[in-house]
């Protein structure tokens, strides 16, 4: 797997939202950073925010796009992206976008997400 295919596999785990999926894809120390603002240290937090998410979203779709590659090393890719979702919450709709950054890191012949940072659409 290289880092675009890593983007390709990480936004189809998430639009499952199946966190089996995403699992693989997450490196155990990553850090994500929601749009919110709430910080999540650790793959136990990064499972424990996303499934909230799951479960408070129904029928969402995740897109990313504009994917702009800061870097690329054998064993660390950097890259700026946009995100679109939408779905249900409470049975209304609900939607969003924005910016993030990622950082990917690579073990044992693995691309796994390392941080990530969500942010407001860009103006």
């Amino acid at each position: 797997m290289n880092p675009e295919i890593f983007i390709e596999k990480y936004e189809a785990a998430l639009a499952s939202q199946d966190w089996q999926q995403v699992d693989p894809l997450v490196h155990p120390e990553a850090c994500v950073t929601f749009s919110s603002g709430a910080v999540h240290i650790g793959k136990t937090a990064v499972r424990q925010a996303l499934e909230r998410n799951f479960s408070l979203i129904q029928d969402e779709t995740y897109k990313m796009e504009n994917v702009h590659w800061v870097k690329k090393a054998a064993e660390t890719a950097v890259y700026l992206f946009t995100f679109h979702w939408s779905g249900l919450i409470n049975g209304e709709p609900a939607s969003g976008a924005g910016t993030g950054t990622a950082v990917l890191i690579k073990t044992e012949d693995k691309w796994q997400l390392l941080v990530e940072h969500l942010g407001p659409k860009a103006t």
